[in-house]
């Protein structure tokens, strides 16, 4: 029996997306396939420049993490081919892109977008 999920990281490097397709259906959990994809430049200069307080930044980081969220989604797709057929995928786990982290004020702020 399989049991089936999807884990999502983007780390503060900000250098891509990566993702795995585990199983943890038998006696430990077993990688059953994985796939990554770049950040695009335009969206990894947002998302630094949102580590800072600017201008309309309200604004801005819904648009990025709608953006951090199709990045998502086109890794997850990759890891279609490795889906065995008939076999639900039981969850997808992704906290989002942190933009933010002020534990001194306690705080952390991660852009994300989970209806797209």
């Amino acid at each position: 029996m399989s049991d089936l999920y999807i884990g999502l990281m983007s780390g503060t490097s900000l250098d891509g997306v990566d993702a795995v397709l585990a199983d943890f259906g038998g006696a430990g959990p077993r990688v059953v396939g994985h796939a990554s994809a770049p950040l695009p430049p335009a969206l990894r200069a947002e998302l630094l420049a949102l580590n800072t307080p600017g201008p309309d930044e309200l604004h801005r980081a819904a648009l990025a993490g709608q953006a951090v969220s199709r990045v998502y989604a086109r890794v997850v797709e990759r890891l279609r081919p490795h889906l065995p057929a008939n076999t639900p995928l039981l969850a997808l786990g992704a906290h989002g892109q942190t933009v933010r982290h002020r534990p001194e004020l306690g705080y952390t702020l991660q852009l994300l977008a989970p209806a797209l």
